[in-house]
């Protein structure tokens, strides 16, 4: 059954703010009672201030949030409920949870999808499958059949519908900000703020590791740490960046062609495309050396190392993690 996401993010609103209240009314009475125990009714303050509430509350933005809750770290908004969602289905493009069972499903060290399927209660009819090979690429455009946003509105139509697909991407997209169209701004999310938010919530020890070719965005690529195994570099290498600069070249052929017989107001564009994609193509170039590099050395990693000291053995190739 189709389901509109507005109508969640309205129900999930009222139960968590119904709890916030609760919580505080709850305090408020432990107070009522122990100051009467204690003789101190009229001494001690009763009411529980806004911002000492220790549970979740919701505000559809953060300019809506009244000044008695700063400070409250419970305190979230619509783009925060948002990103949320968007965390949780990249789990389960990566298999650590699904939709189908519940808790973890894929945490063990080099864990595949055969893992994956072991563990459904019916591996032949699987709501949502994980990736198969633990690289899901985020590019500007979508080049990739397991590209990430293509992948994450294959989640949304899986959970909500297909009849209500282009509005939920629109509420989506309206809750994140930014221009364009709605997938456009999801992208640019992907592009821009999935990974300092993922940083965020894991205290700077990512789980999803982002493999960054630089500030050209010439290629990027999120891996999940628990299925890594020594050939993911050469993976990459081979089956994600070489293709992407196969692509580049197409595409600076064909706007190059395009450009030799544009009229005046066609070949600025085409000359700026063409520069951009120029520059996604040598960064990718060098960025394709790095790789081959630590991809011959067939690092293994070691999960109780912990994040810190298996991110820095690939530090030349991966994100800096702010």
């Amino acid at each position: 059954m189709a389901t509109l996401l507005a109508d969640k993010y309205e129900a999930r609103k009222t139960e968590v703010n119904a709890r916030f209240e609760q919580l505080r009314a709850n305090e408020e009475e432990l107070n009522r009672i122990f100051a009467k125990i204690y003789n101190m009714e009229g001494e001690v303050p009763i009411e529980v201030e806004d911002k000492y509430v220790s549970v979740a509350r919701i505000f559809d933005t953060a300019e809506e949030i009244p000044e008695s809750y700063k400070g409250n770290k419970y305190v979230r908004t619509k783009r925060d409920e948002i990103a949320s969602l968007i965390s949780y289905a990249v789990v389960c493009m990566f298999g650590r949870y699904s939709l189908d069972v519940d808790g973890l499903v894929l945490a063990d060290q080099g864990a595949a999808v055969a893992d994956y399927l072991a563990k459904m209660p019916n591996p032949e009819h699987v709501t949502f499958m994980p990736d198969a090979d633990n690289v899901l690429p985020i590019t500007d455009d979508e080049y990739f059949d397991d590209d990430i946003v293509r992948y994450f509105i294959d989640f949304v139509r899986t959970v909500y519908g297909e009849e209500t697909l282009e509005q939920n991407l629109a509420f989506i997209a309206e809750a994140l900000g930014g221009r364009g169209s709605s997938r456009e701004v999801i992208r640019t999310y992907f592009l821009k703020d999935f990974y300092k938010d993922h940083c965020q919530t894991y205290k700077k020890r990512p789980i999803y590791w982002l493999f960054d070719s630089g500030k050209k965005n010439g290629f990027t690529a999120l891996v999940y740490m628990h299925r890594y195994t020594p050939d993911l570099l050469a993976r990459i290498r081979t089956d994600y960046v070489h293709e992407q600069q196969e692509r580049y070249r197409s595409q600076i052929g064909d706007a190059e062609d395009a450009l030799a017989t544009a009229q005046k107001g066609e070949k600025v564009a085409l000359t700026k495309r063409i520069k951009k994609l120029k520059d996604q193509l040598a960064e990718t170039v060098a960025y394709e050396e790095k790789l081959h590099h630590l991809a011959d050395q067939m690092i293994k990693i070691d999960l109780d190392d912990g994040v810190k000291v298996n991110y820095a053995k690939f530090q030349d190739v991966l994100a800096k993690i702010k």
